[in-house]
């Protein structure tokens, strides 16, 4: 709303300092702190002098701060108070921690207001911060596309298989295992990978149907290999595991495993020293025929244990 001179304060209810009486004194200034204040006029105001409700242009006025009484006061006049009610049409300011959810529509923050676009890196959101509300820039909390750290498997003595059943949901579309380091116990073997369905175990039907291509560089041969079987095998060769320094470190691709309408497609990416110390690298892809989804990954060696290496489950954002 529009006004005319000054715009009222809006419901600032407030008590004014104790004024004491000078004799023969008709006009005193009006503070609240020790701080002068402005009434919106004499209207808005409740005055008592000696215990009687003075009446507003007849018996006082006010100018700025100042309130004049229509005579000078006397020793003896008692100024019992001051209230200075701002804008009568409103309530005014809520006191502290007096606002609840019930004092608050289910439909304050709804439709009408909602943001149709991206904000902007200056838009401004409320958070509580250990309890306080704070207002921050969208530019400090959203998200820059990357890969988001899920979990880490470390594998320092010898196991069967190594499974991760957990972090993968439909929280990110596309998750990515990184193996590094894989170590087997057994020489010339290969690594399998086996999917876990919805039923919260690996599932060893015939329902891999892959592809693997690449070799090694102590052969000019180059490898392809296209299968369906009950695990999806990342490499064509075998691989070496009788040398401590022989290892292998590959990358999984997972694309949408929480979908249910479509079968799922893997990728891989395969290095490793095959036997002898010879360098294998293979790329490859797997389609997972289930439309169930996904929840957990099993490696394992096709005979053997793996004696070591770091496993990192990612979500991409």
């Amino acid at each position: 709303m529009a006004y005319i001179g000054k715009q009222p304060v809006v419901g600032n209810f407030q008590v004014c300092d104790a004024i004491s009486v000078v004799n023969g004194q008709a006009a005193y200034t009006m503070q609240v702190g020790s701080a002068n204040v402005e009434p919106e006029n004499a209207n808005h105001m409740l005055v008592s002098l000696n215990g009687v409700l003075q009446k507003p242009g007849s018996s006082f006025t006010i100018s700025g701060a100042t309130i004049t009484f229509a005579s000078n006061l006397a020793t003896g006049d008692v100024i019992d108070f001051i209230i200075l009610l701002g804008d009568t049409l409103n309530v005014g300011t809520p006191s502290d921690d007096s606002v609840g959810a019930a004092q608050i529509k289910n439909d304050l923050i709804s439709g009408t207001t909602a943001l149709a676009s991206t904000p902007d890196d200056t838009d401004e959101f409320l958070i509580s911060d250990a309890g306080t509300l704070k207002r921050i820039d969208y530019s400090l909390i959203k998200s820059t596309p990357g890969l988001a750290l899920i979990s880490t498997t470390t594998v320092s003595s010898g196991v069967s298989e190594v499974d991760i059943t957990s972090g993968i949901d439909s929280t990110y579309k596309n998750y990515k295992l990184i193996v590094n380091d894989l170590h087997p116990a057994t020489d010339a073997s290969t690594v399998r990978v086996l999917f876990f369905s919805s039923d919260g175990s690996p599932d060893t039907g015939s329902v891999y149907k892959y592809g693997v291509y690449g070799g090694q560089d102590n052969s000019d041969s180059v490898n392809l290999i296209t299968e369906t079987g009950s695990d999806f095998r990342i490499l064509a060769n075998e691989m070496g595991g009788g040398e401590t320094y022989e290892s292998a470190s590959f990358i999984l691709d997972i694309f949408n495993p929480s979908g249910t309408t479509f079968h799922k497609n893997i990728k891989s990416n395969f290095n490793a020293n095959q036997q002898a110390g010879a360098l294998s690298t293979y790329f490859g892809g797997c389609l997972y025929q289930r439309t169930s989804a996904i929840t957990g990954i099993r490696v394992k060696m096709a005979s053997g244990n793996i004696d070591s290496g770091t496993f990192k489950l990612y979500g991409i954002s």
